[in-house]
C-alpha cells in the first residue's frame, strides 16, 4: 500500500514511517522544510513538499495514495479556535479525494479529549468542555468520511508517548524538577495518566491503516493509568531531589504555565481493551516508569541544562 503521511518527521512520526516501511508499504511524507525532507529520505520515505496550510499539496498527496495517515498538528495555542479550524480544514481536504474509494484514512487525536475522573473507553463520548475539546472537531470531520465510502478511523494517543528523544510532558516534568529543586505532583498525586511507548504506538498506526473498520475510534494506550505521584517519585529518586505535594494554586506558579499545571493535575485513565481486541494489538515495549529508570530522560535533561 502507498500511504501518504503527515507529521512523519515529528516525534512519533519517524517510528510510524519506519513501521509502515518494514511491513512492506511505501510512504510519501509531507515535508514543510528541508530538514523534514531529509529526515523522511533517511527513513526511506519520499518527501512531498507542503504544509497543513497548503491545501493543494495536501490534496495532491492524498490523490496519489492508497491511504492517508494524518498525524501533523500545530499552530498557535493562544488561538485554539483557529488551530481547530486549521486541522479540520486539513482533514476535510485530505479525505475528499478518498471518497467512495474504500481507502483507509487514519487521523490522530488524543485521549485528553475524554471525560476525566474515571476510566473512559473507546465507546464513550468525548468531553465537549474538556481540556482538549479543540481536538473533537477533527475527530468528527474524519469519522464523517465513514459514511462517504472511506475507511476512516481515529487514533487517540495517550498524552505520554514515551521513548528515546521524547520532548513532551515527561521531559518538562524532569526539567521543572531540575530547575526548582523539587519533584512535584498536585494534591495526593493519585491522579492517573495513560501512557504508550512510541514503538507500540507505531504498530497501532500500521494496524489501523491496514485493517481498522470504517468509523473506528482507537485508543493508543498501553498503560491505562500511571499515577503522577509515582512519576514524580521516580524523577526525584533519579535526580536526588525531594518530592513535594502542591495545591492547584501553587502548581500554577510551579509548572511552566497554568495550562501545564492543569494537565498535570487531571485524572484521566483510559481503557484500550476494545482497540486491542479489534486489531489484535499487544503492546510489548517498556512501561513509562521503566523508561524513566533506564531510558535517556535524565541524560537529556542534563544536556539541556
Amino acid at each position: 500500500m502507498h500511504v501518504f503521511v503527515t507529521g512523519g518527521s515529528g516525534l512519533t512520526g519517524p517510528a510510524v514511517v519506519a513501521e509502515l516501511l518494514a511491513a512492506g508499504h511505501t510512504v510519501t511524507g509531507l515535508a514543510r522544510s528541508d530538514a523534514a525532507a531529509a529526515r523522511l529520505k533517511s527513513l526511506g520515505a519520499t518527501p512531498h513538499r507542503g504544509s497543513l496550510d497548503d491545501l493543494d499539496s495536501l490534496r495532491g498527496g492524498a490523490e496519489a495514495a492508497d491511504g492517508v495517515l494524518h498525524m501533523a498538528y500545530g499552530g498557535d495555542f493562544s488561538d485554539l479556535d483557529d488551530m481547530m479550524r486549521r486541522d479540520r480544514t486539513a482533514i476535510e481536504t485530505l479525505g475528499g479525494p478518498l471518497e467512495r474509494s474504500g481507502k483507509p484514512f487514519v487521523v490522530t487525536s488524543g485521549t485528553l479529549v475524554m471525560p476525566t475522573g474515571r476510566e473512559s473507553t473507546e465507546k464513550d463520548e468525548p468531553d465537549a468542555a474538556g481540556i482538549a475539546a479543540f481536538r473533537i472537531a477533527g475527530e468528527r470531520a474524519c469519522l464523517g468520511f465513514a459514511a462517504r465510502g472511506v475507511r476512516a478511523s481515529v487514533v487517540r494517543l495517550a498524552p505520554t508517548v514515551h521513548g528515546p528523544g521524547d520532548y513532551g510532558f515527561i521531559p518538562q516534568l524532569v526539567a521543572t524538577a531540575r530547575g526548582t529543586g523539587v519533584s512535584a505532583y498536585v494534591g495526593d498525586g493519585a491522579n492517573r495518566w495513560p501512557a504508550v511507548h512510541r514503538l507500540d504506538a507505531a504498530v497501532l498506526f500500521r494496524l489501523a491503516v491496514e485493517k481498522a473498520p470504517a468509523g473506528s475510534v482507537l485508543h493508543g494506550v498501553a498503560e491505562s493509568g500511571v499515577t503522577l505521584r509515582s512519576i514524580a517519585e521516580t524523577i526525584a529518586r533519579n535526580l536526588g531531589l525531594p518530592t513535594v505535594s502542591l495545591t492547584p494554586d501553587d502548581a500554577a506558579a510551579h509548572f511552566p504555565s497554568p495550562f501545564m499545571a492543569t494537565v498535570y493535575g487531571i485524572d484521566a485513565p483510559i481503557s484500550s481493551s476494545y482497540t486491542r481486541e479489534l486489531l489484535d494489538w499487544s503492546p510489548t515495549r517498556p512501561t513509562l516508569l521503566d523508561d524513566l529508570e533506564h531510558g535517556d530522560y535524565f541524560a537529556m535533561a542534563a544536556a539541556a541544562g
